[in-house]
């Protein structure tokens, strides 16, 4: 069938992205946009947002909305997924207040961090309940997955389900533009190299007609940092590192052990670090969609241009078998990175066609940037152990191994805290077995 199911269509604005690109795709036409989602009123909405875009773009595109998931994905050829299990309230609202009471602070909390790890638990079981309906009644689709944290989940969905999977971000397509706008230069006619995962992937390399751009780009990167910027962990782990990182800084200040931290206050301000940043987004959308809602979701004359996102040029390019180059989360088994673990994640140039996607070799990291993946790694894997044996020392064990929280909280802290969140987001996630495994020996 000519399909394409949307799971967790009642983001309105990114189903107007993805699936707005896909009505401009010409090998598209006839296809019918499956919509789903648990909140009928926000699906309703999306369905006749996008309606009106077909009206006005392509009138071949079916567009229904169901639900029933199972039978919004029957027969599907693309399966993209968006969803947000246990929402901005309460689950994300849990994850940043209760860490908080143990002095542990977040800035987005979405990727690792103690809150990237409850992310994680919640959504997996969720994302094996939709593995299971696509084995069952389109087995052959591909699932395209933009839900975040990104390599836990496709690496949950890769290893342990036989879907066809690949995770899909915009950090990378970005991240040289918004650098070189950031110091100035010119970003047109750029080679660049970008590997490492989701998050945390490195600008390996970048020139212009064979030159080698990064002395110059460092040499403005340690003056833009004499004055205050929105980007100023990034230029630090840069100067420190060698090398610069695709995810904002407001990112990655909390990817690593460095820069948030109660005994340095100071490198907060030292460092811009904007802290609670992702619940002000939620409170600032939310307030926004109340505004701009009657807008969207009524306005005939709605217009789109095709946005930066991948999906829709993977999946023209499995529909026209002209390949298209990009950025793809995958399991790193074939060691496509080689001094990553073989169950990671890795985020590597990537190419679509009709026989599906083929990642890139990439071969050795830079050793230091190798490491700091790997201090990521170590809890992405064990909070998929987590969820998958559903056993509650894996729970504790992903938290030890986050940077971030084993810098700031002692092992007690640590199994304390995640007892406060296993509870206070009850029915959200599974039932952990807990075998008494932690025993004093004084």
């Amino acid at each position: 069938m000519r399909k394409i199911t949307f799971i967790g269509a009642g983001s309105t604005i990114f189903t107007k992205n993805v699936l707005g690109d896909c009505m401009m795709v010409s090998a598209l036409d006839g296809f019918e946009f499956a919509l789903y989602d648990i909140d009928e009123k926000r699906l309703k909405e999306s369905e006749t947002m996008l309606t009106n875009l077909r009206d006005r773009y392509n009138q071949t595109i079916t567009i229904k909305a169901y639900m029933n998931r199972r039978e919004a994905l029957e027969g599907a050829k693309y399966v993209i997924n968006a969803i947000q299990v246990g929402g901005y309230k309460p689950s994300t609202v849990i994850d940043f207040e209760i860490p908080k009471k143990y002095g542990l602070r977040q800035t987005i909390a979405d990727t690792i961090g103690i809150g990237g790890i409850f992310r994680g638990l919640r959504t997996i079981p969720v994302l094996f309940e939709i593995s299971r309906d696509i084995e069952d009644v389109c087995p052959d689709a591909w699932f395209l997955n933009y839900t975040n944290p990104m390599a836990s989940l496709t690496g949950a969905m890769l290893r342990y389900t036989n879907v066809k999977t690949v995770g899909l971000c915009h950090s990378v397509q970005v991240c040289t533009k918004e650098l070189f706008k950031a110091l100035d230069m010119d970003p047109d006619g750029l080679e660049e190299k970008i590997a490492g995962i989701n998050h945390m992937a490195w600008l390996l390399e970048v020139k212009k007609d064979g030159k080698d751009l990064y002395p110059e780009i460092k040499r403005r990167a340690l003056q833009k940092q004499m004055s205050k910027h929105h980007d100023m962990v990034r230029f630090e782990l840069m100067d420190k590192f060698g090398y610069y990182v695709t995810e904002s800084s407001e990112h990655n200040a909390e990817y690593h052990p460095y820069f948030i931290k109660r005994s340095y206050p100071e490198l907060i301000e030292k460092f811009n670090i904007p802290l609670d940043e992702y619940p002000r987004r939620c409170e600032n959308q939310i307030r926004d969609w109340e505004q701009m809602r009657e807008t969207l979701t009524t306005n005939t004359n709605l217009v789109h241009e095709r946005s930066k996102e991948y999906g829709s040029r993977i999946i023209e390019a499995m529909e026209t078998n002209n390949s298209f180059k990009f950025a793809g989360n995958v399991l790193n088994s074939g060691g496509l990175i080689s001094n990553l673990p073989r169950k990671a994640i890795v985020e590597v140039p990537c190419i679509a066609d009709r026989s599906g996607i083929t990642p890139c070799y990439i071969g050795e990291l830079p050793e230091q940037l190798a490491a700091l993946n790997r201090t990521n790694i170590n809890t992405q894997l064990l909070t998929i152990e987590a969820a998958v044996t559903k056993k509650k020392e894996y729970v504790y064990q992903a938290a030890m191994l986050d940077p971030h929280t084993a810098a700031e909280l002692s092992l007690d802290d640590i199994i304390s805290l995640c007892d406060d969140l296993i509870e206070a987001h009850g029915e959200w996630l599974p039932t952990f077995e807990d075998r008494n495994y932690f025993t004093s020996t004084c």
